[in-house]
């Protein structure tokens, strides 16, 4: 019967306990807004025509139709350094968020114990030593009901820390894949190069032996030859840049998929990808597509519950707590209802005067959500702003593609009229080699421009996010080894 008000005691502190506990400090969270327009202003015509369906799960790299990058891309997930460790910092913020979580729970923890002990005591005979022996077993429970909502809000920063950890390794995957991609289209767009600068040497070594023949003949002269040297040794030097560029780009790639340059080799591939159209969407779409994004508004929700963890520390804490076991000399039955003991009890702690202290953790926490808020909002504009950039030079290059093919066309008609007059006489050799370079430079200028469109293409689907497929938040995270 002694028990009886203890137990109720306990019960009722408990049942104040869930009442209390169903309320949390703080704000609730709400996504800031964004101001952002209807539509992208540059977003022309062209992009619009016949787009092709964005494939599933973000393999967005497969419109352009390569087998070759094809094979490259998903090494990126299983083989690259980087994104290993983005991966794992993920995993570690899954981590804190079940320590966090644990904190809603009692804990329990068992002791056993012996202990010999000896006191000394005088005596009028002298000096008597008492020594004291000690057994015990027991549990220890303990509970720190959520009162105030501190560990739900913790909880709460934790699982947002934990979904920004996982966009933001889904934002590292695309930045490797896309610069993978971009990489690859530059290594085709120097073999193309490369494949152009080959043809010129053959071809300037065709026009050095007509000259030197010519010479013989009595109708060149040496400044000709020399003229004709010099062509073929700036074609030879232009090949030799092109390869050293090569070099270095596959070397890139190779260590993109994880693998050392000495032991990775990219075979030569002539030709280009032509670029593909992309649906991109509404401005707003980009809220939901880009991970970085994501990842930004995320950490804003975690800034937010901090609030409330900082607000209910001026709340007191109430700690209940049970201790219960079996406590004798000696071990052996020391398990009888003679040796119980027992103890439970709630305590009740709360801060009087901190200096002000409570005040500036909680300042500092809203001023810290107040500038991730700002910094979410400039992340959305700028990332407006690239899809706007990538859309006008889509645009910009896609007309000089057309017009720089009718210079190239002009060219090769000019330079097959000045040769025929070279080798009729009509002309010197000098306006041989300016046609050919002229013609050269307009067929290398139109390369560049189709590698140009083939960057900015991946360039704008890695501003929208890998394209308009939102499913990725909702997807498996990479799983790399």
């Amino acid at each position: 019967m002694n028990q009886l008000p203890q137990i109720k005691t306990i019960g009722l502190g408990f049942l104040v306990s869930l009442t209390l506990g169903a309320c949390a400090m703080g704000p609730d969270y709400k996504r800031p807004t964004i101001e952002s327009p209807v539509q992208f202003k540059e977003n022309n015509d062209w992009i619009k025509a016949a787009p092709l369906a964005v494939p599933h799960q973000g393999e967005w790299w497969s419109i352009f139709g390569d087998a070759e990058l094809n094979s490259l891309e998903p090494r990126v997930l299983t083989a690259n350094q980087n994104l290993q460790a983005s991966f794992y910092a993920y995993q570690q913020a899954l981590a804190l968020t079940d320590s966090a979580r644990a904190g809603e729970f009692p804990t329990l923890s068992a002791t056993v114990s012996s202990t010999r002990s000896a006191n000394a005591i005088s005596t009028a005979g002298g000096v008597s030593t008492t020594t004291v022996s000690g057994q015990s077993v027991g549990l220890t429970a303990s509970w720190v009901p959520d009162f105030w909502g501190k560990v739900r809000r913790q909880v709460e920063t934790d699982e947002a820390n934990a979904e920004y950890s996982r966009e933001t390794l889904v934002n590292a995957q695309l930045s490797l894949q896309s610069t993978l991609a971009q990489d690859y289209f530059q290594v085709r767009q120097i073999d193309s190069q490369i494949g152009l600068a080959q043809d010129t040497v053959s071809a300037d070594e065709k026009s050095l032996e007509m000259t030197q023949n010519r010479y013989k003949g009595g109708v060149s002269t040496q400044a000709d030859i020399a003229q004709a040297q010099l062509q073929l040794a700036n074609a030879k030097v232009q090949l030799l840049a092109f390869n050293l560029q090569r070099a270095q780009l596959e070397h890139a790639i190779a260590v993109l998929v994880g693998e050392a340059p000495s032991n990775f080799s990219l075979p030569p591939v002539p030709g280009m990808p032509i670029p593909q159209a992309v649906p991109v969407g509404l401005p707003s779409q980009l809220l939901l597509q880009r991970p970085d994004l994501i990842a930004a508004e995320r950490q804003v929700a975690a800034a937010n519950a901090q609030i409330g963890v900082a607000q209910s520390a001026y709340f007191p804490s109430l700690t209940l707590s049970a201790t219960g076991g079996y406590r004798n000399n000696a071990f052996p039955n020391i398990i009888s209802a003679s040796n119980l003991f027992w103890s439970a009890g709630p305590s009740l702690a709360m801060a009087l005067f901190d200096g002000g202290a409570r005040s500036a953790i909680k300042a500092q926490a809203q001023s810290a959500y107040k500038q991730i808020v700002a910094q979410y909002r400039q992340l959305s504009l700028q990332a407006i702003q690239q899809v706007e950039d990538q859309l006008a030079a889509l645009t910009t290059l896609t007309n000089e593609a057309a017009i720089q093919q009718q210079a190239v066309a002009a060219a090769e008609e000019s330079l097959r009229l000045v040769t025929n007059q070279y080798k009729a006489g009509i002309v010197s050799y000098l306006n041989v080699i300016t046609a050919q370079t002229a013609s050269y430079s307009a067929r290398n200028t139109a390369l560049q421009i189709t590698g140009q469109r083939l960057v900015a293409n991946v360039a704008l689907i890695q501003a929208l996010g890998g394209g308009t497929d939102t499913s990725h938040s909702k997807a498996e995270v990479p799983v790399v080894q």
